[in-house]
């Protein structure tokens, strides 16, 4: 499935639903929907982006996601099945994450905390350092674990996994991943 520019412009300013189940114990948080992943449905669902291919060479998925064209029942089970959510610091969808206000990312903070307090994973992990500087009224934070949890959850704050984030690569993200994973209790898989 492919889209042009306008297309994917009409989804601007649209929201997309969290994934969650029901033992959700580490729960990432993008910045905020791109484009792409406003008009299929699917978190990280723009070609290229590396989340997915990290969450499997970190071996918490056993295959490579392919959100492309949507999130197919079997690609979220296995998510959900690995005890694994997805939602976004900011529910607004945007071309570029720089496109949201200061005020977007606080108020998008506070809606995170709320959803920590009600999801209780063991992890939230925040991928986007600038992001959760702003959110979160943090701005010397570093990389990795954060000295204040949420609401019983560790707060790690990762690398974001878009292509714009160049200095990353998989096998870095997926390191970065991994350590998040073992906090939350996640199991490493064994990849097919």
């Amino acid at each position: 499935m492919g889209f042009t520019r306008e297309q994917l412009l009409a989804y601007s300013d649209t929201t997309v639903p969290d994934l969650l189940g029901p033992d959700c114990r580490l729960l990432f948080s993008g910045i905020n929907p791109g484009l792409w992943t406003a008009a299929t449905g699917a978190h990280f669902a723009r070609p290229g982006n590396r989340f997915y291919p990290a969450l499997y060479a970190a071996g918490i998925v056993d295959h490579v996601i392919d959100a492309s064209d949507g999130m197919s029942f079997a690609d979220r089970n296995a998510l959900v099945d690995a005890g694994v959510g997805i939602t976004n610091v900011a529910p607004r969808a945007t071309a570029k994450a720089s496109e949201l206000t200061a005020a977007e990312l606080h108020d998008g903070g506070a809606q995170l905390l709320a959803r920590v307090a009600d999801v209780r994973p063991r992890v939230l992990a925040v991928l986007g350092i600038t992001a959760y500087r702003t959110a979160f009224d943090r701005p010397k934070a570093v990389p990795g674990r954060q000295p204040d949890d949420i609401a019983d959850a560790e707060v790690w704050v990762l690398p974001n996994p878009s292509g714009l984030n160049a200095h990353e690569t998989v096998a870095s993200l997926a390191r970065a991943y991994r350590a998040a994973a073992d906090a939350a209790g996640v199991p490493g898989r064994l990849r097919e």
